[in-house]
């Protein structure tokens, strides 16, 4: 999940930034084309480009994803896309923020803090799932499309409760943001290519004891000894669990 709260490495191009320095595709996203931009008005929405894109992606990974293969679905050139993103990693982008969507999970109602950024962290780990390819790419400005700044917006109000300050809000979703991406995208991993009903958690542990001289590494040892010797659990959700209840707890202290 990218929030607003997020930061990546600019990559951009500043030829293709409006006069007020907002790049020329996130400008497009927040209004369409209202006449400021020069050339012909453009026919085509920007939401379009990055649904024919993610169903690229969904069907077979980023490697099926090009300005060709875009323009191809959508019945123009790869020229033609040009006119609205001015980069491969300008599509990309717009692709991460049609695949996580606004974020219309329930309203909070007068649920605790903790209970509504559970909520939050929760409904962004199910988006993140179902477009894994999300989890290997970063965005090539700050997060500012419409998608990414509403889940900032939900994430912020969850805190509302806190005393925290505002900046403070947005560094402790920066922190929940971080720890969902992160295991995720270790749970991902791991579960790719095990088979159905095989825990991947198990299997790595087996496999580490297999690989792993106990006297080089007597506490990974240990530790791995006792999670294969351990109970089945699921450890998808188990771990984000364990790990979320800990965040959160940390935040606890400083609300």
């Amino acid at each position: 999940m990218y929030t607003a709260s997020s930061m990546a490495s600019p990559v951009g191009h500043p030829d293709g930034h409006t006069a007020m320095g907002i790049p020329g595709y996130v400008d497009l996203a927040w209004h369409g084309d209202d006449g400021r931009r020069p050339g012909p008005r453009r026919s085509l929405h920007l939401r379009a480009i990055a649904t024919a894109g993610v169903e690229l992606a969904d069907e077979g990974g980023l490697g099926r994803v090009s300005m060709r293969t875009v323009g191809a679905r959508l019945g123009m050139t790869s020229m033609g896309l040009y006119r609205y993103v001015q980069a491969k990693d300008e599509l990309l982008a717009l692709m991460i923020d049609e695949a996580v969507g606004p974020p219309d999970f329930p309203a909070y109602g007068q649920a605790r803090w903790r209970d509504r950024l559970s909520a939050w962290a929760y409904a962004a780990r199910s988006r993140l799932e179902a477009h894994p390819w999300v989890l290997s790419l970063s965005l090539p400005h700050p997060p500012a499309l419409p998608n990414q700044i509403q889940w900032t917006e939900r994430g912020l109000e969850a805190l509302q409760p806190t005393r925290l300050a505002e900046t403070e809000k947005l560094s402790a979703l920066l922190l929940v943001n971080v720890y969902v991406r992160g295991q995720t995208q270790l749970a991902t991993g791991l579960a790719r290519g095990v088979r159905p009903g095989e825990n991947p958690a198990t299997q790595y542990a087996q496999m580490l004891l297999r690989l792993a001289d106990p006297e080089r590494f007597p506490r990974l040892t240990a530790a791995m000894t006792q999670h294969a010797a351990a109970p089945p659990a699921d450890f998808t959700d188990d771990q984000f669990l364990f790990g979320l209840s800990t965040v959160l707890d940390g935040i606890a202290c400083r609300a």
